[in-house]
């Protein structure tokens, strides 16, 4: 088993992670920036460690630095969280080859998930369905040919993407090169590689996704499916599980395949198949190897801690669940509330004045934050995620709607209003029906109202 474990994030993941470090018995070692003195969890870790200035480049992004923190405390295990270097396949092997266990998967599956076309064709392989499209990089030389193949309107993505950032959608033939050329230098700019891939544009689909345990020899299980639809600028605002009206026999054989592509990959630890819904069919988009931020909504309605699973299982201890041991009860749903002005959506750090975290039957918060904490500008704006569970969706989402009420939170703005007023008490989420461009397109609508009321 694991005997001290160095938690390489910040914030809420690191407090979680903490926590499930202590279930365990096992030490836990915090990093911290100089702008990070006042996080929450360095009250709760064993042993805390400065690793550089407030800027994420000088501190949580530098490998060195968290090297030399695990070093220094005799740490044996080194967990990324999400974010940051988590899903960095270099940062993963420098941890192995400096005689660290990273917790989470090998680096050669960080890398082969964190290419978009490799990740497809070893999918397409081990018999995930796929979105239609090209199965190898394109260039302005090839972008014609594959196009014809594909069809329009389709989309151009960086192939080392992710959170929309390189990615162009494409409707017509005499616009496809200039599309690819953008997409080339987006993807040079964002991720330092500039190749990019080509697939169908689907019109209206759904983002559902399935989380998936395993032990790095052959044994893997599903905990289920999470609907993540609701997003803005392609970041998730909103989850749940399980994902709402898909067709059992649909969900059936998709959460098989992710479990055999796993068993076939020899995959170890937590990870995420992420799928676009539409027709009643399944594409598969990506492979997330490592925990998500909507983790929360799965333990809820298995009881299956997926920290401590990740923690086992980087131990030497395996994978003590079986199939057979997973039930989905109720339905979990997740807000995530940020630090940012609900109508600009711009980020509002700052000190909070009051706060109160609200409670009762099926409630739960996951946070770093408390009164009179001072949220630094320098990181992500999600300083909490408030879950509820129910025994159906209408409970949950009833229970959502008085957590919201009963949350405080003064001194910053926070995108509660939008949960409140733009989700849940619009009539069409409440019935199921939407889309990844849903919140988008609504929050357009809500604009245009306010200008015509203006008017």
């Amino acid at each position: 088993m694991l005997q001290k474990v160095l938690i390489a994030n910040r914030g809420e993941i690191a407090l979680r992670i903490t926590r499930a470090c202590k279930t365990l018995g096992i030490k836990t070692v915090g990093i911290y920036s100089d702008a990070d003195k006042d996080l929450m969890h360095l009250r709760f870790v064993d042993e805390a460690v400065c690793i550089g200035p407030g800027a994420s480049s000088e501190s949580y992004l530098n490998i060195p630095a968290i090297i030399t923190a695990a070093e220094i405390t005799g740490a044996d295990a080194i967990h990324p969280g999400y974010g940051f270097l988590s899903e960095n396949a270099e940062f993963a092997e420098i941890v192995e080859s400096s005689g660290f266990i990273f917790i989470g998967p090998r680096p050669e599956h960080i890398r082969l998930m964190g290419n978009k076309v490799s990740a497809i064709t070893a999918m397409r392989k081990a018999g995930v369905p796929t979105v239609p499209g090209s199965a190898h990089a394109v260039t302005t030389s090839n972008a014609l040919a594959e196009a014809k193949k594909i069809g329009f309107p389709l989309i151009v993505k960086a192939a080392s993407g992710g959170g929309g950032r390189g990615m162009r959608i494409v409707e017509r033939v005499d616009t496809l090169l200039e599309s690819v050329q953008a997409a080339q230098r987006d993807a040079e700019m964002w991720f330092g590689d500039d190749t990019v891939y080509m697939e169908r544009f689907l019109q209206k689909p759904r983002h559902v996704e399935v989380q998936i345990l395993a032990d790095g020899n052959g044994h893997a299980i599903h905990l289920f499916d999470r609907d993540c639809s609701l997003q803005r600028r392609h970041q998730k605002v909103l989850e749940e599980a399980p994902a709402p009206g898909l067709p059992e026999q649909a969900r059936a054989d998709i959460l098989e395949a992710c479990v055999n592509a796993c068993k076939l990959m020899q995959y170890r630890g937590a990870g995420t198949f992420e799928f676009l819904f539409e027709d009643d069919e399944f594409f598969f988009i990506e492979m997330n190897t490592r925990v998500q931020v909507e983790h929360p909504v799965t333990e809820m309605v298995t009881g299956i801690d997926i920290i401590e699973q990740q923690l086992l299982v980087a131990g030497g201890l395996g994978l003590n669940i079986q199939q057979t041991d997973v039930e989905c009860r109720g339905h979990a749903m997740e807000c995530r509330i940020n630090a940012e002005d609900p109508t600009t959506f711009l980020p509002s750090p700052g000190k909070i004045e009051h706060y109160y975290a609200p409670g009762g039957a099926g409630i739960r918060l996951d946070s770093h934050i408390y009164q009179g904490y001072s949220i630094p500008p320098y990181y992500d704006s999600m300083i909490a995620k408030l879950i509820a569970h129910g025994k159906d969706r209408k409970t949950c989402i009833a229970r959502m709607k008085q957590a919201l009420e009963e949350m405080i939170l003064t001194g910053i703005k926070t995108n509660i209003p939008l949960h409140k007023d733009l989700i849940l008490e619009d009539a069409n989420f409440c019935s199921q029906a939407m889309d990844i461009h849903y919140l988008e397109k609504h929050l357009l609508k809500k604009v245009e109202g306010h200008a015509k009321e203006a008017y």
